[in-house]
């Protein structure tokens, strides 16, 4: 279907891990101008969506639940409107979503509607709880059944005792509160008080819960529903017993661990991947933002007298965008820097500069200023250089240089801003003493963590990138728990795990 104006697409966000969003899902959230989420939907999965105006439809315990008249008003309120309309839901819309309600309602406006499927929680949990809901020897039939039906019927419109007999897997979806009342009713209906049960909370997510038990425990373990609160589903049958086998998420190294991912928003999609594949909970709060200088003026004097240098090093990839990026917005290309030697700190740095279809002529094999300074050494000697950093980086390569006889010019490209505010939600999550590894990246972001969380900080584990924001680090009163070498990003996660095993 081709993306229309006033146009309305249902979405199925899956069960939780961002990563399990369709394709098609990703494509229409870069292109919606209104989100409309609900609490099963991972907050992450905005970031696809970062023009869109964002609207949380409710989440169980944070803030209101809106009633669903309530939700179908303001899709079509918009739609009308001519914006095209997200309708962002747990799971699969197709699975209890009430999505036909919804679908009739635009229906019936006559505006273009999608619907996208998602990944249910029963599906789900054939991968991320070992438990194939379907097995040759075991179970050739499936019944999606609700624990939490239409409160307005006069009486159940579920067989229980059909379904007491059913020759397969059922899967109870929000049953958590009403848990005593369908496991009597099944019991009542004959089945078996020894039926093997699993109770899957957060299905996905690196907080997922298991319980394992017989039917007649169900309700004890549920209950209170405070104890292991939704969402989250209940599955009855003999395949649950096959958790134990398939059970590949034990094996991943973080899991049960929180880390706090501080890199500026853009930069630590990267990072967070990496943990999360390792099966870390992560929490982003960026502690610094990337910006422009305040104003280009030193930066455009300094593109106005390249030909008068002989060497251009950047100290990080941003500083190649934000340097190179002006020169093109000047009207100049590429070849204003011909005859010019490009130095680099650092593999990510060297990269960015081939985006530009240049390659670097000088890489140490250690990334960071000392070790460019020693590989660069008497051939500084009477050369004039050009050192392309951040506002708040130091100096000790332009120093060191300078010592060797260069003739250093330092230029600003970039900033470095903290950011004054935190989520409320990771603030808390601080406060709690539940988070068990923070990533600094930066002696800025050291010094804006610092600020951040001027106590809590000290309750979690530091992983630094690099020798000088370990300093900084030190500076403030802090332990480096572990510290990368190499000085990238995929160290930092081998360190880190590593020091946690």
């Amino acid at each position: 279907m081709q993306f229309m104006k006033g146009a309305v697409y249902l979405i199925g966000a899956g069960p939780g891990d961002p990563g399990l969003l369709t394709l098609r899902g990703a494509e229409l959230l870069g292109k919606a101008d209104v989100v409309l989420y609900d609490g099963l939907s991972n907050p992450d999965l905005l970031s696809h969506a970062p023009q869109a105006e964002q609207i949380c439809v409710g989440k169980h315990g944070k803030s209101r639940i809106w009633k669903q008249n309530e939700i179908i008003d303001e899709i079509l309120r918009h739609a009308k409107a001519g914006k095209n309309v997200v309708r962002l839901k747990g799971g699969d819309p197709a699975v209890f979503a009430r999505t036909a309600e919804e679908a009739e309602a635009v229906l019936k406006e006559d505006l273009p509607l999608e619907i996208v499927p998602g990944i249910t929680a029963a599906l789900a949990a054939g991968a991320f709880a070992g438990i194939p809901i379907t097995h040759r020897g075991l179970a050739s039939a499936v019944a999606l059944v609700t624990g939490h039906e239409e409160p307005s019927k006069s009486k159940s419109a579920l067989d229980w005792d059909a379904l007491a007999r059913f020759p397969g897997t059922l899967v109870i979806y929000m049953g958590v509160t009403t848990a005593n009342s369908w496991t009597q009713a099944l019991l009542r209906a004959g089945k078996a008080a020894d039926t093997p049960a699993a109770l899957i909370r957060r299905c996905s997510l690196p907080d997922q819960q298991t319980i394992h038990c017989r039917l007649d425990e169900v309700a004890d373990q549920l209950n209170p529903a405070s104890r292991f609160r939704p969402p989250a589903i209940v599955i009855l049958g003999a395949v649950t017993q096959l958790a134990k086998t398939m059970n590949w998420i034990k094996d991943r190294p973080l899991l049960d661990q929180t880390v706090l991912v501080t890199r500026p928003r853009g930069q630590a999609k990267s990072l967070a991947g990496l943990l999360r594949d390792l099966g870390a909970r992560v929490l982003l709060q960026p502690a610094i933002t990337i910006e422009p200088p305040e104003d280009w003026q030193q930066v455009d004097l300094a593109l106005d007298q390249l030909s008068e240098y002989e060497m251009l090093i950047f100290c990080s990839h941003n500083g190649v965008h934000f340097f190179l990026n002006r020169l093109e917005e000047r009207g100049n290309d590429m070849r204003a820097l011909a005859g010019i030697e490009i130095g680099c700190i650092g593999r990510k740095t060297a990269n960015a500069l081939q985006r530009f279809h240049l390659q670097s002529d000088i890489l140490p094999n250690t990334f960071h200023a000392e070790a460019m300074a020693e590989h660069i050494g008497q051939h500084a000697a009477g050369k004039r250089i050009m050192v392309i950093r951040a506002s708040r980086g130091n100096d000790v390569l332009a120093k060191q240089l300078a010592a060797w006889g260069g003739k250093v010019t330092e230029v600003i490209a970039y900033q470095h801003i903290d950011v004054m505010e935190c989520d409320a939600m990771v603030q808390q999550t601080a406060k709690d003493g539940e988070i068990d590894w923070v990533t600094v990246t930066s002696s800025a972001t050291a010094q804006s963590l610092h600020r951040m969380f001027p106590e809590s900080l000290t309750n979690m584990k530091i992983a630094s990138l690099s020798p000088v924001t370990s300093r900084t680090l030190s500076d403030l009163g802090h332990t480096v728990a572990a510290e990368a070498d190499p000085y990238t990003i995929e160290s930092l996660v081998e360190v880190l795990v590593k020091a946690n095993q």
